[in-house]
């Protein structure tokens, strides 16, 4: 996806469905920290993870298959631990699979624009 000069790709946000698991736990929007938030997102892999959630996402939440990514479940499973827990997307579990999505209101109320330059983020081939 493109976008003019200036102009941030658009955020997708796709509502909630009815009759959602209760989120794995996860900091109150009070309790985010933008050093911790910073942190989680300095892994490139874990900034890939939520650009691609806010860019891509095809449904409200997504399993760590759906990204398509050719490693290890364990090295998956501790990227996307520490988002949820830095508070950058919340986790759901459905039965023995976990989905994800990013805390986009949360995030945009405790720091404003930090989202958009997750989006125009462009990684490295």
């Amino acid at each position: 996806m493109s976008s003019t000069a200036g102009t941030p790709p658009a955020i997708k946000v796709l509502p909630a469905p009815p009759g959602l698991p209760e989120p794995l736990p996860e900091p109150t929007v009070e309790e985010l920290r933008l050093e911790t938030v910073l942190g989680a997102l300095s892994d490139p892999l874990r900034l890939t993870i939520v650009r691609k959630l806010l860019l891509e996402s095809e449904q409200f939440d997504h399993s760590c298959g759906w990204f398509g990514f050719d490693r290890p479940k364990s090295s998956l499973t501790h990227h996307f631990k520490a988002l949820r827990e830095a508070g950058v997307t919340r986790q759901r579990q459905y039965g023995l699979e976990r989905r994800s999505h990013v805390r986009v209101d949360d995030l945009n109320a405790r720091f404003p624009g930090l989202l958009d330059l997750v989006a125009a983020w462009t990684p490295e081939p």
